[in-house]
């Protein structure tokens, strides 16, 4: 199995490759905690061609994916945006606002893959955050990287659940 994670851009392939990950992991992470019409309203609102091309020429942002046999895998997205947990305040700091591996790439390399190139993306700033919802399985990963869960739980930003912020 050939795993490779790299930088995408606005071209044909990388957007039809973040187009087509951002949806379907919506709708595995999500389809069993939210409504089908809140869950349809996420992802038309969000996972646009629209609206995906402005953020990833957002100079914000840095997207990744994770590629398995050169079929897109999962992907990531780091931003300097985004509501920043208080101990973080003053300090040079980046999220890990969106992080997913297709479940049809089970193997924890795919997995591993993406989240040491965020890692290695990160080090020039203090401290990464990502906050989650609560139920999401990847959280021990992140932990076993590094990451400590904040006691002071709270509600993602853009849907209905119950979040979790974690640090490194």
């Amino acid at each position: 199995m050939n795993i490779i994670t790299k930088f995408t851009v606005v071209t044909q392939q990388g957007m039809g490759a973040l187009l087509m990950l951002t949806r379907e992991l919506a709708k595995e992470k999500f389809a069993a905690l939210l409504k089908p019409k809140v869950l349809d309203n996420y992802i038309s609102g969000k996972f646009n061609e629209q609206t995906l091309t402005a953020e990833v020429n957002n100079i914000s942002n840095q997207w990744l994916i994770v590629y398995v046999n050169d079929e897109p895998a999962g992907y990531a997205r780091l931003t300097s945006k985004g509501q920043r947990p208080q101990r973080l305040e003053g300090k040079r700091a980046v999220r890990i606002a969106d992080f997913g591996v297709l479940s049809k790439y089970p193997d924890d390399a795919v997995k591993d893959s993406l989240l040491e190139k965020c890692l290695a993306v990160s080090k020039q700033y203090e401290s990464i955050w990502i906050t989650e919802y609560a139920e999401n399985p990847l959280i021990p990963l992140f932990e076993t990287k590094g990451f400590v869960k904040e006691t002071d739980a709270g509600q993602l930003e853009e849907l209905p659940l119950a979040a979790v912020c974690l640090i490194a």
